[in-house]
């Protein structure tokens, strides 16, 4: 869809349907009466980021938008992680086919929610490394409760953050801060997020974070809705443009770095160090 086409779309509609279907569902979608819907990913212990986790996000950001949703917020149902970022058993020893649609979900799942035409709140009740720092990045406004942390970690890992990825962080901090973080694999403190305008609020619980982020969707819904998506569009056009018209050679460098044998024989190392906690 078109970035004209988004800024068409906006409207209100009184509920939603919940991907939501019993104690298993990885998604729970609640949308209230001012068509704000709240997104709490639940896929314990740590919503890993995983192929299928992946697919129910990206299908409730494509309901969302054809629903006419009024805003988003997007959090945890785990007391203590947002998300532990991309699930590493889908990148150790997969079969390539496995590599590719795990990669390409991923990159669906971001475009749809960086591109949403309603305005987007990340409330981030838990740590959150990597692609749990993307997914906040990718929302408009961040608050994070206290003695957490988040950051783009992966070169820790010997994985390389693919470009979008730095651009999202570059885009919020600055080149300079983004080149430091990326590089180290630094994960900030909540205290260090707020201070390089990782995060905009640091707020004492969960509950304290939904409350700001409904303050910060009613400010904007006072806002005429084609005029402000059309500008969170123009801001973030040309990070899209590198994804959407690059799709293909973003995947290839994924797959060439995941299937390395050092890059392989450093996630059997961290599985190992994980089962030992």
């Amino acid at each position: 869809m078109s970035f004209l086409k988004h800024c068409s779309r906006i409207g209100l509609r009184s509920s939603i349907r919940s991907f939501s279907s019993g104690n298993d569902a990885l998604v729970d979608v609640k949308t209230d009466n001012k068509g704000i819907a709240t997104v709490t990913m639940n896929r314990p212990p740590v919503n890993s980021l995983n192929f299928h986790l992946l697919e129910a996000l990206h299908r409730t950001f494509v309901a969302l938008e054809r629903d006419k949703c009024r805003g988003m917020i997007l959090t945890s149902s785990s007391p203590t992680v947002f998300t532990a970022g991309l699930d590493i058993l889908e990148m150790y020893q997969p079969t390539l086919d496995k590599a590719r649609q795990f990669w390409r979900m991923l990159q669906d799942t971001w475009i749809k929610l960086y591109s949403t035409p309603y305005p987007t709140v990340a409330v981030i009740n838990g740590h959150s490394p990597a692609g749990g720092c993307l997914l906040a990045l990718s929302c408009e406004y961040r608050v994070i409760v206290p003695k957490v942390t988040i950051g783009p970690n992966e070169t820790q890992l010997g994985i390389v953050a693919p470009q979008w990825f730095q651009d999202c962080l570059r885009n919020v901090i600055g080149d300079r801060k983004a080149e430091i973080a990326l590089t180290s694999g630094h994960m900030f403190t909540s205290d260090e997020a707020l201070r390089a305008g990782l995060v905009d609020e640091i707020v004492s619980d969960k509950d304290a974070g939904i409350a700001a982020a409904e303050k910060f969707l009613a400010v904007h819904s006072k806002i005429p809705a084609l005029a402000r998506t059309s500008v969170k569009v123009g801001f973030r056009k040309d990070t899209l443009s590198r994804l959407l018209n690059g799709r293909e050679e973003d995947t290839k460098i994924f797959i060439d770095i995941i299937f390395q044998p050092k890059v392989q024989e450093g996630l059997g190392k961290y599985l190992e160090r994980l089962k030992k906690k």
